[in-house]
Protein backbone atom coordinates (compact mmCIF):
# COMPACT_ATOMS: atom_id res chain seq x y z
CA UNK A 1 0.00 0.00 0.00
CA UNK A 2 1.30 3.34 -1.49
CA UNK A 3 1.67 6.46 1.00
CA UNK A 4 -0.40 9.51 -0.46
CA UNK A 5 1.82 12.53 -1.40
CA UNK A 6 0.34 15.10 0.90
CA UNK A 7 1.98 18.39 2.26
CA UNK A 8 1.06 19.92 6.07
CA UNK A 9 -1.18 22.66 6.43
CA UNK A 10 -0.01 25.96 6.52
CA UNK A 11 3.48 25.16 4.81
CA UNK A 12 3.93 26.43 1.08
CA UNK A 13 5.57 24.87 -1.97
CA UNK A 14 5.84 26.28 -5.22
CA UNK A 15 5.92 25.28 -8.48
CA UNK A 16 9.18 25.42 -10.47
CA UNK A 17 8.32 28.68 -12.15
CA UNK A 18 6.63 30.49 -8.99
CA UNK A 19 9.89 29.22 -7.21
CA UNK A 20 11.61 30.97 -9.62
CA UNK A 21 10.46 34.28 -9.01
CA UNK A 22 10.12 33.50 -5.43
CA UNK A 23 14.06 33.85 -5.61
CA UNK A 24 14.06 36.30 -7.92
CA UNK A 25 12.29 38.84 -5.33
CA UNK A 26 13.94 37.27 -2.32
CA UNK A 27 17.72 38.29 -4.03
CA UNK A 28 16.28 41.49 -4.80
CA UNK A 29 15.46 42.20 -1.13
CA UNK A 30 19.05 40.57 0.02
CA UNK A 31 20.80 43.15 -2.81
CA UNK A 32 18.63 45.78 -1.07
CA UNK A 33 19.72 45.65 2.46
CA UNK A 34 23.34 44.74 1.47
CA UNK A 35 23.43 47.71 -0.74
CA UNK A 36 23.02 49.49 2.42
CA UNK A 37 26.30 47.80 4.27
CA UNK A 38 23.82 45.71 6.33
CA UNK A 39 26.15 41.97 7.51
CA UNK A 40 24.56 38.76 6.66
CA UNK A 41 23.51 36.41 10.10
CA UNK A 42 22.29 32.93 10.13
CA UNK A 43 20.69 31.81 13.21
CA UNK A 44 20.04 28.06 13.99
CA UNK A 45 16.42 27.08 12.85
CA UNK A 46 16.89 25.36 16.37
CA UNK A 47 17.55 26.89 19.97
CA UNK A 48 17.56 25.84 23.48
CA UNK A 49 13.73 26.48 24.87
CA UNK A 50 14.84 28.52 28.27
CA UNK A 51 17.07 30.75 25.61
CA UNK A 52 14.08 31.19 22.51
CA UNK A 53 11.60 31.17 25.23
CA UNK A 54 13.26 33.65 28.12
CA UNK A 55 10.56 36.57 26.71
CA UNK A 56 7.78 34.82 25.12
CA UNK A 57 4.41 34.15 27.00
CA UNK A 58 0.72 34.42 26.31
CA UNK A 59 0.13 33.83 22.70
CA UNK A 60 3.40 33.53 21.35
CA UNK A 61 3.84 30.83 23.76
CA UNK A 62 1.33 28.34 22.61
CA UNK A 63 2.34 28.83 19.09
CA UNK A 64 6.04 27.64 19.77
CA UNK A 65 7.07 24.36 18.24
CA UNK A 66 8.70 22.74 20.80
CA UNK A 67 10.10 18.47 21.74
CA UNK A 68 12.28 16.91 23.26
CA UNK A 69 15.53 15.04 22.08
CA UNK A 70 17.23 13.28 24.78
CA UNK A 71 17.74 15.64 27.84
CA UNK A 72 17.78 18.65 25.35
CA UNK A 73 14.40 20.92 25.13
CA UNK A 74 14.34 22.26 22.15
CA UNK A 75 12.63 24.66 20.29
CA UNK A 76 12.03 25.91 16.62
CA UNK A 77 12.61 29.98 15.81
CA UNK A 78 9.14 32.04 16.31
CA UNK A 79 10.76 34.94 14.70
CA UNK A 80 13.88 36.52 13.86
CA UNK A 81 14.87 39.35 16.81
CA UNK A 82 14.95 36.53 19.53
CA UNK A 83 18.12 35.37 17.40
CA UNK A 84 19.41 38.16 17.06
CA UNK A 85 19.34 39.14 20.74
CA UNK A 86 20.95 36.01 21.82
CA UNK A 87 23.33 36.67 19.10
CA UNK A 88 24.77 40.23 19.78
CA UNK A 89 24.32 39.46 23.89
CA UNK A 90 26.74 35.99 23.06
CA UNK A 91 29.27 37.82 20.51
CA UNK A 92 28.95 41.20 21.98
CA UNK A 93 32.57 41.54 22.52
CA UNK A 94 33.57 40.60 19.04
CA UNK A 95 31.28 43.27 17.22
CA UNK A 96 31.38 46.61 15.82
CA UNK A 97 28.61 48.70 16.72
CA UNK A 98 26.21 49.88 15.29
CA UNK A 99 25.84 46.55 14.53
CA UNK A 100 23.74 46.32 11.13
CA UNK A 101 22.72 42.94 10.22
CA UNK A 102 20.38 41.05 7.34
CA UNK A 103 18.62 37.66 7.93
CA UNK A 104 16.19 35.85 5.40
CA UNK A 105 15.31 32.92 6.91
CA UNK A 106 12.51 30.37 7.41
CA UNK A 107 10.55 30.90 11.23
CA UNK A 108 8.06 28.48 12.71
CA UNK A 109 4.41 29.35 14.65
CA UNK A 110 1.92 26.92 15.12
CA UNK A 111 -1.18 28.80 14.32
CA UNK A 112 -4.70 28.11 13.22
CA UNK A 113 -4.06 27.85 9.50
CA UNK A 114 -5.96 29.55 7.14
CA UNK A 115 -5.57 31.34 3.64
CA UNK A 116 -2.75 33.21 3.02
CA UNK A 117 -1.41 32.76 6.83
CA UNK A 118 1.34 29.70 7.23
CA UNK A 119 3.25 28.11 9.56
CA UNK A 120 6.21 27.65 8.09
CA UNK A 121 7.29 31.38 6.38
CA UNK A 122 10.42 33.48 5.17
CA UNK A 123 10.76 36.92 7.16
CA UNK A 124 13.37 38.70 5.57
CA UNK A 125 14.50 41.46 8.26
CA UNK A 126 17.22 44.19 9.01
CA UNK A 127 17.96 45.98 12.34
CA UNK A 128 20.65 48.64 13.79
CA UNK A 129 21.71 47.68 16.97
CA UNK A 130 23.49 50.52 19.23
CA UNK A 131 26.52 49.91 22.04
CA UNK A 132 24.25 52.63 24.78
CA UNK A 133 22.62 54.49 22.21
CA UNK A 134 21.59 54.65 19.07
CA UNK A 135 21.30 58.19 17.11
CA UNK A 136 17.42 58.33 15.47
CA UNK A 137 18.92 58.85 12.05
CA UNK A 138 18.92 55.62 12.02
CA UNK A 139 15.00 55.54 12.44
CA UNK A 140 15.49 57.71 9.14
CA UNK A 141 17.62 55.24 7.04
CA UNK A 142 14.93 52.09 7.25
CA UNK A 143 12.07 54.20 5.33
CA UNK A 144 15.10 54.74 2.28
CA UNK A 145 15.78 51.06 2.22
CA UNK A 146 11.51 49.88 2.29
CA UNK A 147 11.37 52.38 -0.65
CA UNK A 148 14.30 51.11 -2.22
CA UNK A 149 12.74 47.31 -2.46
CA UNK A 150 9.46 48.19 -3.80
CA UNK A 151 10.54 50.30 -5.85
CA UNK A 152 13.09 47.66 -7.54
CA UNK A 153 10.25 45.14 -7.27
CA UNK A 154 8.19 47.02 -9.37
CA UNK A 155 5.65 49.05 -7.35
CA UNK A 156 5.19 52.77 -7.48
CA UNK A 157 2.01 53.39 -5.41
CA UNK A 158 2.77 52.53 -2.23
CA UNK A 159 2.95 54.30 1.43
CA UNK A 160 5.71 54.17 4.08
CA UNK A 161 3.16 54.95 7.66
CA UNK A 162 5.44 56.57 9.92
CA UNK A 163 4.28 57.04 13.84
CA UNK A 164 6.00 57.22 16.91
CA UNK A 165 5.20 55.31 20.37
CA UNK A 166 6.38 57.90 22.36
CA UNK A 167 3.96 60.58 21.01
CA UNK A 168 0.93 58.05 22.35
CA UNK A 169 2.31 57.33 25.48
CA UNK A 170 2.75 60.70 26.28
CA UNK A 171 -1.10 61.63 25.37
CA UNK A 172 -1.81 58.56 27.73
CA UNK A 173 -0.08 59.72 30.42
CA UNK A 174 -1.34 63.35 29.75
CA UNK A 175 -5.07 61.71 29.73
CA UNK A 176 -3.93 59.85 33.38
CA UNK A 177 -4.41 56.76 31.04
CA UNK A 178 -0.41 55.26 31.59
CA UNK A 179 -1.65 51.83 33.05
CA UNK A 180 -3.97 51.30 29.96
CA UNK A 181 -1.60 52.46 27.27
CA UNK A 182 -0.50 48.70 26.09
CA UNK A 183 -3.92 47.60 25.43
CA UNK A 184 -4.98 51.06 24.26
CA UNK A 185 -2.21 50.89 21.62
CA UNK A 186 -2.86 47.39 20.73
CA UNK A 187 -6.64 48.67 20.27
CA UNK A 188 -5.42 51.39 18.06
CA UNK A 189 -3.92 48.96 16.23
CA UNK A 190 -7.09 47.52 14.74
CA UNK A 191 -8.84 50.11 13.81
CA UNK A 192 -7.92 49.80 9.85
CA UNK A 193 -9.23 45.93 10.64
CA UNK A 194 -12.39 46.79 12.86
CA UNK A 195 -12.93 50.00 12.60
CA UNK A 196 -14.04 53.43 14.81
CA UNK A 197 -16.58 51.91 16.98
CA UNK A 198 -14.98 48.69 17.18
CA UNK A 199 -12.19 50.56 18.86
CA UNK A 200 -14.10 52.50 20.79
CA UNK A 201 -16.35 49.34 22.57
CA UNK A 202 -13.27 47.87 23.45
CA UNK A 203 -11.65 50.80 25.41
CA UNK A 204 -14.71 51.18 26.97
CA UNK A 205 -13.84 47.22 28.43
CA UNK A 206 -10.51 49.13 29.65
CA UNK A 207 -12.78 51.60 32.28
CA UNK A 208 -11.12 54.77 29.59
CA UNK A 209 -13.07 57.61 30.65
CA UNK A 210 -15.46 58.78 27.77
CA UNK A 211 -13.27 62.27 27.73
CA UNK A 212 -10.42 60.17 27.77
CA UNK A 213 -12.01 58.39 24.77
CA UNK A 214 -12.65 61.45 23.10
CA UNK A 215 -9.02 62.91 23.14
CA UNK A 216 -7.46 59.62 22.36
CA UNK A 217 -9.67 58.93 18.61
CA UNK A 218 -9.86 63.18 17.61
CA UNK A 219 -6.09 62.80 18.47
CA UNK A 220 -5.57 59.99 15.74
CA UNK A 221 -8.14 61.21 12.91
CA UNK A 222 -5.73 64.44 13.02
CA UNK A 223 -5.92 65.18 9.26
CA UNK A 224 -3.57 67.05 7.26
CA UNK A 225 -0.20 66.15 4.73
CA UNK A 226 2.88 65.04 6.92
CA UNK A 227 3.77 68.60 7.96
CA UNK A 228 0.41 69.79 8.45
CA UNK A 229 0.06 67.31 11.13
CA UNK A 230 3.53 67.62 12.71
CA UNK A 231 1.84 71.36 13.40
CA UNK A 232 -1.53 70.49 14.72
CA UNK A 233 0.76 68.11 17.20
CA UNK A 234 2.73 70.87 18.03
CA UNK A 235 -0.43 73.04 18.35
CA UNK A 236 -1.94 70.40 20.97
CA UNK A 237 0.09 72.40 23.71
CA UNK A 238 0.37 68.76 25.58
CA UNK A 239 2.81 69.57 28.58
CA UNK A 240 4.18 66.29 28.96
CA UNK A 241 7.79 65.38 28.26
CA UNK A 242 7.18 61.78 26.87
CA UNK A 243 4.92 63.54 24.27
CA UNK A 244 7.79 66.48 23.27
CA UNK A 245 10.27 63.86 23.00
CA UNK A 246 8.21 61.63 20.77
CA UNK A 247 7.32 64.69 18.64
CA UNK A 248 11.05 66.29 18.38
CA UNK A 249 12.14 62.23 17.18
CA UNK A 250 8.88 62.06 14.55
CA UNK A 251 10.26 65.63 13.24
CA UNK A 252 13.60 64.46 12.65
CA UNK A 253 13.01 61.22 11.47
CA UNK A 254 10.54 63.14 8.57
CA UNK A 255 13.33 65.93 8.31
CA UNK A 256 16.43 62.88 7.82
CA UNK A 257 13.93 60.64 5.50
CA UNK A 258 13.78 63.29 2.94
CA UNK A 259 17.70 63.66 2.95
CA UNK A 260 17.70 60.38 2.72
CA UNK A 261 15.44 60.22 -1.23
CA UNK A 262 11.76 58.70 0.10
CA UNK A 263 9.59 61.35 -2.12
CA UNK A 264 6.75 62.77 -0.30
CA UNK A 265 4.49 60.78 -1.70
CA UNK A 266 5.86 57.54 -0.90
CA UNK A 267 5.57 58.08 2.95
CA UNK A 268 3.51 59.80 5.43
CA UNK A 269 2.72 60.36 9.49
CA UNK A 270 0.34 58.27 10.52
CA UNK A 271 -0.86 58.74 14.14
CA UNK A 272 -3.04 55.51 13.76
CA UNK A 273 0.33 53.40 13.36
CA UNK A 274 1.03 51.85 17.01
CA UNK A 275 2.41 48.26 16.15
CA UNK A 276 0.88 45.85 18.39
CA UNK A 277 3.95 44.44 20.04
CA UNK A 278 4.74 46.35 23.10
CA UNK A 279 8.23 46.25 23.26
CA UNK A 280 8.54 48.89 20.55
CA UNK A 281 9.34 51.90 22.10
CA UNK A 282 10.13 55.21 19.57
CA UNK A 283 9.81 55.40 15.67
CA UNK A 284 7.15 52.52 14.06
CA UNK A 285 6.37 51.63 10.65
CA UNK A 286 3.86 49.95 8.70
CA UNK A 287 3.66 50.35 4.70
CA UNK A 288 0.93 49.53 2.63
CA UNK A 289 0.28 49.04 -1.28
CA UNK A 290 -2.21 51.79 -1.70
CA UNK A 291 -4.67 50.26 -4.10
CA UNK A 292 -4.46 46.77 -2.35
CA UNK A 293 -4.76 47.64 1.57
CA UNK A 294 -6.27 44.46 1.96
CA UNK A 295 -3.37 42.97 2.22
CA UNK A 296 -2.01 44.55 5.43
CA UNK A 297 1.49 45.94 6.10
CA UNK A 298 3.65 44.40 3.47
CA UNK A 299 7.01 45.40 5.65
CA UNK A 300 6.63 46.68 9.24
CA UNK A 301 8.95 47.35 12.49
CA UNK A 302 9.93 50.03 14.61
CA UNK A 303 12.50 51.35 17.44
CA UNK A 304 13.03 49.44 20.64
CA UNK A 305 15.32 50.34 23.94
CA UNK A 306 16.95 47.49 24.77
CA UNK A 307 16.87 44.10 22.30
CA UNK A 308 19.12 41.78 24.43
CA UNK A 309 17.43 42.30 28.47
CA UNK A 310 16.25 39.01 28.95
CA UNK A 311 20.10 38.30 28.45
CA UNK A 312 22.75 40.91 29.44
CA UNK A 313 22.72 43.95 31.50
CA UNK A 314 24.63 46.14 28.58
CA UNK A 315 21.40 48.27 26.88
CA UNK A 316 21.36 47.64 23.08
CA UNK A 317 19.00 49.52 21.56
CA UNK A 318 18.04 49.00 18.20
CA UNK A 319 15.53 50.14 15.09
CA UNK A 320 14.45 47.45 12.63
CA UNK A 321 12.28 46.11 10.22
CA UNK A 322 10.49 43.00 8.75
CA UNK A 323 8.74 41.65 5.41
CA UNK A 324 7.41 38.32 5.64
CA UNK A 325 8.19 36.90 2.10
CA UNK A 326 6.15 33.79 2.09
CA UNK A 327 2.58 35.72 2.92
CA UNK A 328 3.39 39.21 0.27
CA UNK A 329 4.56 36.30 -2.42
CA UNK A 330 1.17 34.20 -1.57
CA UNK A 331 -0.79 37.47 -1.42
CA UNK A 332 0.71 39.34 -4.53
CA UNK A 333 0.45 36.08 -6.62
CA UNK A 334 -3.48 35.87 -5.76
CA UNK A 335 -4.00 39.29 -6.68
CA UNK A 336 -2.02 38.94 -10.15
CA UNK A 337 0.42 41.43 -9.42
CA UNK A 338 3.29 39.24 -9.83
CA UNK A 339 3.31 36.85 -12.79
CA UNK A 340 5.87 33.53 -12.89
CA UNK A 341 5.66 33.26 -16.25
CA UNK A 342 10.18 32.32 -16.26
CA UNK A 343 9.85 28.39 -16.41
CA UNK A 344 13.51 27.53 -16.67
CA UNK A 345 17.00 28.77 -14.79
CA UNK A 346 18.67 27.83 -18.51
CA UNK A 347 19.24 30.24 -20.85
CA UNK A 348 20.82 28.03 -23.21
CA UNK A 349 19.81 24.31 -23.94
CA UNK A 350 22.73 22.14 -25.69
CA UNK A 351 21.35 19.43 -28.13
CA UNK A 352 23.85 16.56 -28.26
CA UNK A 353 22.76 14.41 -32.41
CA UNK A 354 25.85 12.50 -31.31
CA UNK A 355 27.36 9.65 -29.34
CA UNK A 356 29.86 11.53 -27.64
CA UNK A 357 29.02 13.88 -25.45
CA UNK A 358 32.52 15.53 -25.50
CA UNK A 359 31.95 18.50 -27.68
CA UNK A 360 28.29 19.75 -26.56
CA UNK A 361 29.68 19.31 -22.89
CA UNK A 362 32.87 21.07 -23.34
CA UNK A 363 30.37 23.55 -25.54
CA UNK A 364 28.66 23.90 -22.33
CA UNK A 365 31.21 24.63 -20.14
CA UNK A 366 32.42 27.91 -22.67
CA UNK A 367 29.27 28.98 -21.98
CA UNK A 368 29.72 28.51 -18.15
CA UNK A 369 32.57 30.16 -18.12
CA UNK A 370 30.95 32.93 -19.68
CA UNK A 371 28.51 33.03 -16.85
CA UNK A 372 26.07 31.76 -19.35
CA UNK A 373 23.47 29.53 -17.67
CA UNK A 374 23.80 26.21 -19.42
CA UNK A 375 21.83 22.90 -19.73
CA UNK A 376 23.19 19.93 -21.40
CA UNK A 377 20.58 17.59 -22.69
CA UNK A 378 21.88 14.42 -22.06
CA UNK A 379 19.20 11.55 -22.30
CA UNK A 380 18.97 9.44 -26.28
CA UNK A 381 15.38 11.36 -27.59
CA UNK A 382 14.49 12.22 -30.71
CA UNK A 383 15.77 15.60 -31.82
CA UNK A 384 11.78 17.00 -31.82
CA UNK A 385 11.30 15.57 -28.76
CA UNK A 386 14.62 17.73 -27.44
CA UNK A 387 13.23 20.56 -29.17
CA UNK A 388 9.93 20.37 -27.65
CA UNK A 389 11.29 20.12 -24.32
CA UNK A 390 12.83 23.49 -24.67
CA UNK A 391 9.74 24.98 -26.06
CA UNK A 392 7.85 23.89 -23.08
CA UNK A 393 10.63 25.04 -20.44
CA UNK A 394 10.50 28.31 -22.44
CA UNK A 395 14.49 28.16 -22.59
CA UNK A 396 15.44 31.16 -24.85
CA UNK A 397 17.89 29.70 -26.61
CA UNK A 398 19.10 26.09 -28.51
CA UNK A 399 22.81 24.78 -29.73
CA UNK A 400 22.09 21.39 -32.20
CA UNK A 401 25.43 19.95 -32.14
CA UNK A 402 25.71 16.88 -34.78
CA UNK A 403 28.32 15.57 -37.04
CA UNK A 404 28.24 18.56 -39.38
CA UNK A 405 28.75 21.30 -36.69
CA UNK A 406 31.60 19.43 -34.97
CA UNK A 407 33.27 18.97 -38.53
CA UNK A 408 32.72 22.52 -39.51
CA UNK A 409 33.45 24.30 -36.13
CA UNK A 410 30.30 26.12 -36.43
CA UNK A 411 26.81 25.56 -34.59
CA UNK A 412 23.74 27.46 -34.91
CA UNK A 413 22.26 29.70 -31.72
CA UNK A 414 18.59 29.80 -32.31
CA UNK A 415 16.31 32.28 -31.00
CA UNK A 416 13.67 30.35 -30.03
CA UNK A 417 11.22 32.88 -30.04
CA UNK A 418 11.60 34.33 -33.26
CA UNK A 419 13.35 31.40 -35.04
CA UNK A 420 16.10 33.52 -36.06
CA UNK A 421 19.87 31.44 -36.38
CA UNK A 422 23.32 32.76 -35.56
CA UNK A 423 26.47 31.25 -36.82
CA UNK A 424 28.89 30.89 -33.88
CA UNK A 425 32.86 29.63 -34.56
CA UNK A 426 33.11 27.38 -31.56
CA UNK A 427 36.46 26.00 -32.75
CA UNK A 428 38.94 28.58 -32.17
CA UNK A 429 37.74 28.70 -28.49
CA UNK A 430 37.94 24.51 -28.27
CA UNK A 431 42.08 24.75 -29.87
Amino acid sequence: MKTEPRTLAGFMELMPNEQILFEQIKRKIEKAYQKFGFLPLDTPILELSEVLLAKAGGETEKQIYRFEKGDTDISMRFDLTVPLAKYVAKNYGNLSFPFRRYQIGKVYRGERTQKGRFREFYQCDIDIIGDGELSVINDAELPSVIYNIFKELGFDDFTICINNRKILNGLFESLNQKDNSVEILRTIDKIEKIGKEAVIKELQKFNVTKEAIETIMNFIEIKGNTDEKLQKLKDLNIENETFKLGLEELTQVVKNVRLFGVPNTNFKVDLTIARGLDYYTGTVYETFLNQYREIGSICSGGRYENLAEYYTDKKLPGVGISIGLTRLFYKLNELNLINADKKSIAEVLIVPMVEDMSVPIKIANILRERDINTEVFLNDKKLKAKMKYADKLEIPYVIVVGEDEINSGVVKIKNMKTGEEKDWNFNKILV
